[in-house]
């Protein structure tokens, strides 16, 4: 399993628009194969960030069956318009002696 971590900046007056245009994106990405679950978190410091966290079953879940998808492009043209700047996407594994089961 691996975790997709990307910050997202959001300009303060879409704040609104983004949530319910995340809702309906988020129907689009559960339903994708290797797909294990996401949270989207709002920053309490910064209102106009969120931590989006999905997590996948392998990298190429995510890389190739996501991203060269069509579903991708309904999902860029739903959100990717917000980013201010654009987030950058990184990829995590858990170190097994060092993570607790209890975070899953």
């Amino acid at each position: 399993m691996i975790t997709e971590i990307a910050i997202l900046t959001v300009r303060l007056q879409d704040k609104p628009e983004f949530e319910a245009s995340f809702a309906q994106a988020q129907h689009i990405i559960s339903a994708m194969d290797g797909y294990l679950g996401h949270e989207l978190l709002q920053c309490l410091e910064q209102e106009n960030q969120y931590l989006l966290v999905v997590k996948w079953e392998n990298l190429e879940a995510h890389t190739v069956g996501f991203r060269q998808s069509s579903e991708y492009q309904q999902w860029k043209q739903l959100l990717h318009h917000f980013y201010e700047p654009f987030p950058t996407v990184e990829h995590y594994q858990a170190i097994p002696h060092l993570s607790s089961s209890s975070m899953d």
